[in-house]
């Protein structure tokens, strides 16, 4: 018997029992993969526990399931700790089961050894997108219906601002002459002029001007955007990523940013954090025009790796400091 066979009949008991969102998870986390997907252009991702599904059910052991979590927590390790719980709660179900019961070693999920394999949920090193990531991340959020949320999404990604600090940009705080914008943050009262790189630029002229918030929402009392991560959790589930938070975007600004060799003291002035060093703190203060550069490489960068072509991206990957 395949462990594919158990698992259709593990769903069918829970349907109506389980909530929709959560019997939807577990669908696409063993799902064949390979099919037009229902949101978007292109195909579906295989799902993590696919593999194992394909199985008898007599061969699943600890050796077997330590192989699979070494394999899918090297790139998607979010979703590979997912996986494994849903399959040890599948696996201790069918150990309830005479029908079952008899086939499987229900011991096998209880290994130590294959417990040290599953990434932590806590881990923040797992909370951020990888290079190999964002050609599908950037698809898939392109690809939301809502016109606001889609830029708003990318925003954080490329400018590593905070969701308070992006959510809260007016017009009045952009100039798009300078290409810059103003972002208020913790550090300063009067906050922080960050660049409005190229690519960033064309996606906000494109917004709906509704009142004085760039990220504005007609629904939301206020007036601005007001809750993203649903539709960001719904981009990670059509991409088949693992979870990432908001606040990941950010992390990942930080985290993208060394493949550009972007120095740590732009990198910090762009996000908003405190100068470490003495020299940081008393000694420079880099122009706009200098973070500019850096902010510009940094974007055209993404852009290369998303497969996005973006001809003014192009040409700021190539500038140069003259003296």
């Amino acid at each position: 018997m395949t462990v594919q066979s158990a698992w259709n009949e593990y769903l069918a008991n829970n349907t109506g029992y389980w909530g929709e969102r959560h019997l939807r998870d577990h669908q696409n986390l063993s799902q064949a993969g390979g099919q037009p997907k229902k949101r978007g252009i292109g195909l579906t991702v295989q799902g993590v526990l696919y593999p194992l599904l394909q199985l008898r059910m007599i061969d699943i052991n600890a050796e077997t399931l330590t192989d699979w979590q070494k394999q899918e927590a090297q790139s998607r390790a979010n979703n590979a700790r997912q996986g494994f719980e849903m399959f040890r709660a599948f696996w201790r179900w069918c150990g309830q089961h005479k029908e079952y019961a008899s086939l499987i070693d229900a011991q096998a999920v209880e290994n130590q050894d294959l417990r040290k394999k599953v990434p932590n949920r806590k881990a923040k090193k797992f909370d951020v997108l990888q290079r190999a990531h964002l050609a599908d991340w950037f698809n898939a959020v392109r690809n939301l219906s809502n016109p606001v949320i889609a830029p708003y999404l990318q925003g954080l990604l490329l400018t590593g601002a905070s969701r308070e600090e992006l959510a809260e940009l007016k017009w009045s705080d952009i100039d798009f002459k300078l290409a810059a914008m103003w972002l208020k943050d913790k550090v300063d009262d009067e906050g922080r002029m960050i660049p409005l790189p190229p690519y960033l630029s064309s996606l906000v002229i494109a917004l709906p001007r509704r009142n004085e918030w760039v990220f504005s929402s007609p629904t939301a009392a206020d007036g601005k955007l007001a809750e993203p991560r649903i539709a960001h959790n719904r981009a990670l589930d059509a991409a088949g990523l693992e979870h990432v938070t908001l606040h990941g975007l950010r992390r990942t600004f930080a985290s993208l940013a060394e493949w550009v060799e972007m120095p740590v003291g732009v990198v910090a002035q762009i996000m908003g954090h405190k100068p470490n060093a003495t020299a940081e703190k008393l000694y420079k203060t880099r122009p706009l025009e200098l973070l500019a550069i850096w902010h510009g490489k940094y974007e055209a960068w993404i852009l290369e790796q998303a497969g996005i072509e973006f001809a003014q991206a192009e040409q700021m990957q190539g500038l140069r400091v003259v003296k």
